[in-house]
Parts: C-alpha cells; structure tokens; sequence
C-alpha cells in the first residue's frame, strides 16, 4: 500500500522542499519507489521551470508528466492566489487530487509538497488548509529553526489538529546557523509536540539532500 503525506511548514523559505527532496531520498535508500508532487508553484525562470518543482523532480525516482508532479505553476514568485488572479487562473482541488491519486498508483511513497504555510489562500474563500482537509493525508510539519519557531510550530499544529488531520511527525530544519540555545528551544518543542520527531537536519548551505537523508527518517520508520 502506498504511503502518502502532505508536507507542509511553519513559514515560507523554512526548507519544505529540501526535507522533501532528503525524505525521497531517505525512501529511495531503502529501497522503495519515492515520487514527489508540488501541486501549486510560484515563481518560474526564463525557461518556465520552477526551482522547487524541479529539485522535487530531481530528488523522486518515480518519473511524473508535469500535469502529476506540478497541476499549477505561476509565472510570478508571489503568493500563489495573486499570482492565480494575474493569469486568470482558478485553482482546481479536483485537479490536484487526481494528480495525487496518479502518484499513488505508481509509487511506494508520496510526498506532496504544500506551499507556504498552514493557511496559505489558494482562493477567494479556499486555502491551503482546505486542500490538506480534501486530500485527507497524514501532516508532516517542517519546522525552521530560527527564533520564533516555538510559536509557529505551536499554532500551526493547533491548525492542523483542528481540522482533525493526523500529525504523522516533524522535522526541525536548522535554517539558522547562528540560532541562539538551539539545543534549548528543539528540547522544548520535544516537550510540546506528541507527534514524532522525524529528524534534526543541520545546516547544509549546499543544499546537499543525499547528506540530508542520512538525517531523518520516514514515519514509521525506526532507525536513522
């Protein structure tokens, strides 16, 4: 049976896509078939192509036609109901769960990345919240470690239980090298988070994702 989650953070640029692309890689070493999906982007170069979409593509061993891996890829690196608005484009949640369920049936495991935050609009009365409630998918919550994240991490996981999904772990990304008491602050969101610590990545300004993999691990997943 294929495992699936919904990927998503305490704040924009906390490094969902590169703990993503290091837990693809993690499934990859153990042997499974790992496909990522980023169903909503922002922000495209000269060619088209998306920066997070394609280190996604990159980092899955399950190839997607673009219309699975990324429904919806906006040109402007805005928010993405802005962006939207400028293209006159309509976010479809139907379109991203058959995307979804495309996935499913050809890999292992399936990581679909949101974007932003928790509660991103996607809409003029939709946002991403929402579209984690359709697909129904347990939470992986990417917490970037920097002063403040206490607090992120703790509203964003009273979001999520709220809305009755399944915290299936977290990931502390050290996203600030110069974090003062980190060790204190990762020890109290040990404290206040029942879900499972998934990983404690350092910082890697090379965005190296193979190193990253050898620091967390899969939900259920026993060992590092």
């Amino acid at each position: 049976m294929t495992q699936s989650y919904f990927l998503t953070g305490t704040d924009t640029e906390i490094g969902k896509t590169f703990i993503t692309c290091a837990l693809l890689q993690r499934a990859q070493k153990q042997g499974l078939k790992a496909a990522g999906i980023k169903p909503i982007a922002a922000g495209t170069d000269a060619l088209g192509k998306n920066e997070d979409v394609e280190q996604i593509r990159a980092a899955s061993n399950v190839p997607l036609p673009n219309a699975i891996l990324n429904p919806y890829c906006f040109k402007a690196a805005i928010a993405p109901q802005l962006a939207a608005t400028e293209e006159n484009i309509s976010i479809d949640f139907a379109t991203i769960q058959t995307a979804c369920r495309h996935a499913s049936a050809q890999a292992d495991i399936v990581i679909v990345e949101g974007v932003g935050g928790f509660r991103v609009p996607l809409g003029v009365d939709r946002d991403s919240a929402d579209l984690a409630v359709l697909l129904g998918l347990p939470i992986i919550l990417v917490v970037g470690m920097r002063l403040g994240c206490i607090n992120h991490a703790l509203l964003t996981i009273e979001a999520i239980l709220q809305r009755g999904l399944t915290m299936a772990g977290w990931v502390a990304n050290r996203i600030d090298p110069a974090m003062a008491r980190f060790d204190e602050n990762l020890a109290t969101l040990q404290s206040l988070i029942s879900a499972p610590l998934l990983g404690v990545v350092p910082h890697l300004p090379q965005g190296d994702t193979r190193a990253a993999a050898d620091f967390v691990k899969l939900p259920g997943d026993r060992g590092l």
